[in-house]
C-alpha cells in the first residue's frame, strides 16, 4: 500500500517533499558539468576521460532506473524513496573527498543510484496522490523543480569553482540532501506500511545491461581506455545485446515489461523522451566547452550562463502544466518539441552572429519547450497505466530518459569532438570548437524533427482508436 493523504495539507506537504527530491537528482546531474573543462585543466586528462563524471552518474541511473520502479511496486514506494535518499547522501559525502579522478567517477556512479530512485518514484507517488484533473499541474511542479536543480547546478558549481574549487559544489549539496531526508521521512512517516508484493527482480537482466551500456558507452569515449580502441568495444556492446534480448526473453520478471510498451502511447512516449533527453543533455555537455574554448568565458560566466535556459523553465513549469491539464497532452507534446527544434535551430545560426547574447536568446526558446514536453509526455505515459504499475513505468520512463542523457553526453559528444577535428578539445581552437557545436546542434535539429513526427503518429493513432467509440 502507498500514501494517498486525503487532507490537501498532508497531500501539499508530501507533493513538496517529491519535488525537493527531483530538484536534487538534477542538481547531481548538473553540478558537475561545469566542471568539466577545470577537471580537464587540473588533471591534465582528456575530454574521453573527464566525461566520466557525468557518464558514470548516468549510468549507474540508467541500470537502476527499472529496478527502482518494481522495488516500489514491491515493498513500498516511500520506503524505497527513503532509501535512495540516504544512498544520495552518503555518496554525495564521498564525492566532495574524492582525492583522484578514478574516485570522483566511483562516488558519482553511487551517487547515480540513489538519483535514479529520486527521479523515477516521484512520478508513481504523484500520480497515487494527486487527482487526476491535477495531474499535469502536479507534474509541471515536478518538471520546475528539476529544472530548478538544473539551474543552481552550473550557476552555483561556477561560482563555487571559481571561488574555491571544484570540490566546493558536492559540498554545498550535503545541507540540501540532509534537509530532502528529513522532510521526506516526516512527509511519508505517516504513511500506513507497504504489503509486499513477492515481485522479483531480474539481476541477470540488470548485469547485462550494465555491461552492454558501459561497452557502447566507452566505445563513444576511446580516450578513456585508448589501450583498447572504439571497435572491439562496440562487438562487445553487440554481444551484450543480443545476450540481453535472449536473457530477457527467458527472465520470469523481465526489467521491461514488454506488454505495456505494445500500446502506442507508451511507446511512442518513451521513444520521444529519450530523443529529448538526448538534446538536452548535449547542451550541458557541449555548452561548456562552447561558452569555454568558444567564447572565452571563464567558470562562473559558464555556470550563469547555463542556468538560463533551466531557469526560464522553472518559471514556466507550473504553468506549462496547467496548459497540458486544458488543452491536453498529445496537442501539447508536439506543440512542445516544435519550439524545442525552434531552439536548437537558433543554436546553429545565432552565436557565431551575436556571440553571447545568440546562444542565451537560443536556450530561451529552447528550454520552456523542454519544460512543456516534460509536462505533457509524463502525464500522457502515467495516465495509460494502472496503479498497480505505476512505479514500473515510472522506472521505465526514466530509463528511457537516461537512455537519452547517456546518449547526449557519449554520442553527442563524440559528434562535437568529431566535428572540431582536434584530439584534445581543451587545446582546440575557438572557430574549430564553434564548428563542433553547429553540427552538434543540427544532429539535435534532427532528432527533434523525428521525436515530432513521432508524436504526430502516436496522435493519430490515438485519435483513430477513439472515434469509433465516440461515434456510437
Amino acid at each position: 500500500m502507498n500514501p494517498t493523504p486525503r487532507d490537501p495539507r498532508s497531500r501539499s506537504v508530501l507533493v513538496s517533499a517529491l519535488a525537493l527530491s527531483t530538484l536534487l537528482a538534477s542538481l547531481g546531474t548538473s553540478v558537475a558539468n561545469v566542471a568539466l573543462p577545470t577537471l580537464a585543466h587540473e588533471l591534465d586528462a582528456p575530454f574521453g576521460r573527464v566525461q566520466w563524471v557525468v557518464l558514470s552518474y548516468l549510468l549507474s541511473m540508467t541500470v537502476t532506473a527499472v529496478a527502482v520502479g518494481r522495488l516500489g511496486d514491491a515493498l513500498g514506494r516511500q520506503r524505497v524513496l527513503l532509501a535512495g535518499l540516504g544512498v544520495f547522501t552518503v555518496a554525495t559525502l564521498a564525492c566532495a573527498l574524492a582525492p583522484t579522478l578514478p574516485v570522483l567517477v566511483a562516488a558519482r556512479s553511487l551517487q547515480g543510484v540513489g538519483a535514479a530512485v529520486m527521479i523515477a518514484l516521484p512520478l508513481a507517488l504523484v500520480r497515487d496522490v494527486v487527482p487526476e484533473e491535477r495531474t499535469g499541474a502536479a507534474m509541471g511542479l515536478l518538471g520546475t523543480t528539476s529544472a530548478a536543480g538544473t539551474a543552481l547546478g552550473p550557476a552555483g558549481g561556477g561560482l563555487l569553482i571559481a571561488a574555491s574549487s571544484w570540490q566546493a559544489g558536492f559540498v554545498a549539496m550535503l545541507p540540501l540532501a540532509g534537509v530532502a531526508l528529513v522532510l521526506t521521512g516526516r512527509a511519508l512517516g505517516d504513511a500506513p506500511a507497504p504489503a509486499r508484493s513477492g515481485a522479483r527482480f531480474d539481476v541477470a537482466g540488470a548485469l547485462v545491461l550494465a555491461g552492454a551500456l558501459v561497452a557502447g558507452t566507452l566505445a563513444m569515449t576511446p580516450a578513456a581506455v585508448p589501450q583498447v580502441g572504439a571497435a572491439p568495444l562496440l562487438v562487445v556492446a553487440a554481444v551484450l545485446v543480443a545476450l540481453l534480448v535472449v536473457v530477457e526473453r527467458r527472465a520470469a520478471a523481465p526489467l521491461v515489461p514488454w506488454g505495456l510498451l505494445r500500446t502506442r502511447a507508451l511507446s511512442g512516449g518513451l521513444l520521444m523522451n529519450l530523443l529529448v533527453a538526448t538534446v538536452m543533455m548535449s547542451t550541458l555537455v557541449v555548452g561548456p566547452f562552447y561558452l569555454a574554448g568558444g567564447l572565452g568565458l571563464n567558470e562562473a560566466a559558464i555556470g550563469l550562463t547555463l542556468a538560463v535556459g533551466p531557469v526560464v523553465s522553472a518559471l514556466t513549469g507550473v504553468v506549462a502544466g496547467r496548459v497540458v491539464d486544458r488543452a491536453g497532452a498529445g496537442p501539447m507534446t508536439t506543440c512542445a518539441l516544435l519550439t524545442m527544434a525552434t531552439g536548437t535551430v537558433l543554436l546553429v545560426g545565432l552565436p557565431p552572429v551575436w556571440g553571447l547574447p545568440g546562444y542565451v536568446l537560443a536556450l530561451v526558446v529552447l528550454t520552456p519547450g523542454y519544460q512543456l514536453f516534460l509536462a505533457a509526455n509524463n502525464t500522457a505515459v502515467m495516465t495509460t497505466v494502472d496503479a498497480g504499475r505505476r512505479g514500473t513505468v515510472s522506472g521505465v520512463l526514466s530509463l528511457s530518459r537516461n537512455l537519452g542523457l547517456v546518449a547526449g553526453a557519449s554520442v553527442m559528444g563524440a559528434v562535437f569532438a568529431g566535428a572540431t577535428g582536434s584530439v584534445e578539445i581543451q587545446d582546440a581552437s575557438a572557430a574549430s570548437i564553434a564548428a563542433g557545436t553547429q553540427a552538434t546542434f543540427l544532429v539535435a535539429t534532427a532528432l527533434l524533427a523525428l521525436a515530432a513526427v513521432v508524436s504526430l503518429a502516436v496522435r493519430r493513432r490515438t485519435d483513430l482508436s477513439v472515434s469509433p467509440a465516440r461515434a456510437s
